[in-house]
This record gives structure tokens, C-alpha cells and sequence, in this order.
């Protein structure tokens, strides 16, 4: 782990979060690509990318609509909710012939009490071109879920920089759609 800078120059919070960012870096780290273990730290990854975006996921309205100057709107959609879960569905719509496409049309499963976020599919083949690189046929069930969720966790960080979402005003506008 990075050596901490003196507590005097800085807040308590700030020593707190450099503590959980070096914890958090260092146990990825540790973490083989394409293992259960790897998927696991993948959900956590993506479930805070997705709270940071759009905030507590069990309280998202059924449907919103996030824009960015530099993106297309996205629209998120709540599928079903439960008491420990909700299932989401996160895309971009593509105009189409004879109607719109959905892509990457990723429907995403919220375990609220885990705080895991999992992509439990998405388009084959997706035309976004920060995405496209990411789709590619899959040997396994572990390695399928591995790049769908690699995809996912990817495309919250991409939709973050663009300046989507709720906690990012006032870049990203979250609006009920």
C-alpha cells in the first residue's frame, strides 16, 4: 500500500477515503481475472460506479432519462423491484429501421443488500464505440458473465466521465422520463 501523506496536512476524511482507495486498489490487485472471485470484485465495482451515478438504486424512479454534453441521453428503467434487489435496464436508443435499437441493452441486477451490481445480459454486439471492443464470444458461463460485466463496469466509468447521472449536476441531469 502507498504510504499515507501527514495527517496535519490533511482532513480525517481525506486519510479515510486515501486509506479505502489504497485497500481497494490493492485487493483488485490480488484478484485473478475470469475467477468467481474476480466477477465478485467486478459487481462491487460496478454497483458503486452505479450508486455514484444515479444514486440509491432502490430508489430510482421507473424511468429516467440521464443527458451529457458530450454522450447520448441515457435512459434507465426499472424492470422489477423487490425487497433485496431491483433489476434495471440501462441503454441508449439508436435510430433504427423500422424502429428504434436499444444498445447496448444491458439489464443490470441490484443486490442491494450485497451491494453488487451484475449485468445479466446485453446485446450481442453492441454499436456504441467506447463498447464494441468489449464484445466477443465467450468459451464459458464464467468468462460470459466476465465480459458483460467487464462491459458494464467500463461503460458506468465511461457514462461518469461524460457526466451522466444524478450526483453529477450539473454535467449529467437525471429527469424522470
Amino acid at each position: 500500500m502507498p504510504p499515507l501523506r501527514s495527517a496535519a496536512v490533511q482532513r480525517p476524511d481525506d486519510i479515510v477515503n486515501a486509506m479505502f482507495v489504497a485497500i481497494a486498489n490493492h485487493r483488485i490487485g490480488l484478484v485473478r481475472a475470469r475467477s468467481f472471485a474476480g466477477l465478485m470484485s467486478l459487481y462491487e465495482s460496478s454497483y458503486l460506479r452505479l450508486r455514484r451515478a444515479f444514486g440509491d438504486p432502490a430508489s430510482l424512479p421507473d424511468h429516467s432519462l440521464s443527458s451529457a454534453r458530450t454522450d447520448l441521453p441515457l435512459h434507465v428503467r426499472v424492470l422489477t423491484r423487490a425487497p433485496y434487489t431491483t433489476d434495471l435496464h440501462l441503454t441508449y436508443w439508436f435510430a433504427g429501421d423500422p424502429s428504434p435499437v436499444a444498445d447496448p441493452d444491458l439489464v443490470v441486477r441490484v443486490y442491494h443488500d450485497a451491494r453488487l451490481a451484475e449485468a445479466c445480459s446485453c446485446s450481442a454486439r453492441p454499436h456504441h464505440r467506447a463498447l464494441s471492443r468489449y464484445a466477443r464470444e465467450a468459451r464459458t458461463e464464467v468468462e460470459r458473465r466476465w465480459l458483460m460485466n467487464v462491459m458494464l463496469n467500463k461503460w458506468l466509468e465511461f457514462c461518469l466521465d461524460a457526466g451522466h447521472g444524478a450526483g453529477r449536476r450539473p454535467r449529467g441531469v437525471l429527469v424522470r422520463a
